[in-house]
């Protein structure tokens, strides 16, 4: 047992649980008093599992000497683990009774150990060192295969111990949930918990909550309530509004002209620009074979006849170079390089850029007025064909695009110019014509005013 004195002597004592500044709120009270073999929580964003297991399990490691496991199924270094999660509570807590190394975690009274490892690296004889722990805490449990755990479930054999399982569900088939909590026994504790139930969770979520709510009600279910995407919410964008937009309502705007263009990067993939002012995108020119001088040649003579605001082009892969070509000749200032895997605008929110990007055009799909696309079925077939998920931060995140191309037999180079025209806010005052309605373009409006005055 720890010397009392030991604790006290710490720059800050762990707040008492019976104040309103509780270390853990009534949901997670569980953790630290039920005797289960297993301890199952699950939940949205914002429901603050992963802060009460650490802060649990590190007031918990100052009690008794114990070995503590953190585990996930891939673990490629100590920085994908809860490490630093751990060390930030620490710090937070002025906890100086622990000491930080650089693969694990001690208590110095106690004698407490964190340990961190990667599922997917134990077969059976490297996961015997798993056999004394008192508490494994399995984080991002729906990533954990049916295989792991067969592997780990039976090593965590000491009397008393106990596996506790924090999970964000992601399929209705997620294993773990399957094999434990679908039908929990009676040594599993199971608890749901979201960002309402977490008094603790900052406003500002809560806000990003009630926003996702009133706008994308399936996005709301399963990023904020826990609830597993069905098979038909796996789509980023649906058909319905695709089409809907493919319906002829316009044929001019004021907005300023944005052209997305992604280059190809293997044989087989093709050039494409997409040319679009506010709600209506009008033209796709798509080429094929093109060296990086030919696409440069391309996207010169597109700005002089066209004068576009802005150009944003893909610059991963063969785009380097064609940018380096168009800001050689001049053109620098209506140019823009993106990296579709670089740090998203609202790294909140979206894992990286083509993930904000291809948001963006949904969004768009679905306000109003309605926009229009060209009537153009490898677009359909783009924007109607790639899956989303989220990441462990509730952050959307999409397949990769070569498992696109996989399903459609060819790259979604259509899609991914049209995504690239919303790759940063472009100023638009401007409005469309929309047919029958009496509403005119500014072109129109001033050559009917020129014809009036004999100008």
């Amino acid at each position: 047992m720890i010397k009392r004195a030991g604790i006290e002597n710490t720059k800050r004592k762990l707040p008492d649980y019976a104040s309103k500044e509780a270390l853990i709120a009534e949901a997670f009270k569980p953790l630290m008093t039920e005797k289960k073999r297993i301890k199952f929580y699950y939940g949205g964003r914002g429901g603050g599992k992963s802060y009460a297991f650490a802060d649990s399990l590190l007031f918990l490691g100052r009690q008794n000497k114990m070995l503590i496991a953190c585990l996930r199924e891939i673990q490629d270094s100590i920085k994908d683990s809860v490490y630093k999660l751990l060390c930030d509570r620490i710090s937070f807590y002025d906890l100086n009774d622990y000491k930080i190394l650089e693969s694990r975690i001690e208590n110095r009274i106690t004698g407490t150990r964190f340990i961190f490892k990667g599922l997917r690296d134990q077969d059976v004889q490297k996961i015997k060192s798993l056999e004394g722990v008192d508490i494994a805490w399995i984080e991002e449990a729906q990533t954990i295969t049916k295989k792991s755990w067969e592997i780990l479930e039976p090593t965590i054999r000491k009397d008393g111990s106990e596996i506790w399982i924090s999970m964000n569900r992601e399929l209705e088939n997620d294993p773990l949930w399957v094999m434990l909590a679908a039908t929990p026994d009676e040594r599993t504790f199971l608890k749901k918990v979201n960002y309402y139930d977490n008094p603790f969770c900052p406003l500002e979520m809560k806000i990003q909550a009630e926003k996702c709510r009133s706008r994308r009600p399936a996005d709301y279910e399963h990023i904020w309530l826990g609830e597993p995407l069905r098979q038909g919410n796996m789509k980023l964008i649906g058909s319905e509004s695709v089409r809907k937009a493919m319906v002829p309502k316009m044929d001019a705007s004021t907005s300023p002209l944005v052209i997305g263009l992604d280059i190809a990067r293997f044989g087989d993939d093709k050039t494409s620009f997409c040319f679009r002012r506010g709600r209506w995108c009008f033209r796709l020119a798509v080429f094929a074979g093109l060296d990086n001088v030919e696409v440069a040649n391309q996207a010169a003579f597109f700005i002089r006849e066209y004068h576009p605001r802005r150009i944003f082009m893909d610059v991963g892969g063969q785009g380097a170079g064609v940018f380096d070509i168009l800001k050689a000749r001049g053109f620098g200032e209506i140019i823009r390089g993106v990296y579709f895997g670089e740090k998203a605008l609202n790294d909140n929110r979206y894992f990286n850029r083509r993930a904000e990007m291809w948001d963006a055009v949904r969004e768009w799909l679905e306000d109003t007025p309605e926009p229009q696309l060209p009537n153009d079925e490898e677009l359909a077939e783009d924007l109607s064909g790639i899956n989303k998920k989220y990441d462990r931060k509730g952050r959307l995140q999409l397949e990769e695009k070569d498992e696109l191309k996989k399903r459609l037999g060819r790259s979604p180079d259509k899609g991914d110019a049209l995504a690239l025209t919303f790759a940063e806010p472009v100023y638009d005052n401007g409005e469309p014509r929309l047919y029958g309605n009496g509403r005119v373009c500014l072109e129109d409006m001033f050559a009917a005013e020129n014809k009036s005055f004999g100008w």
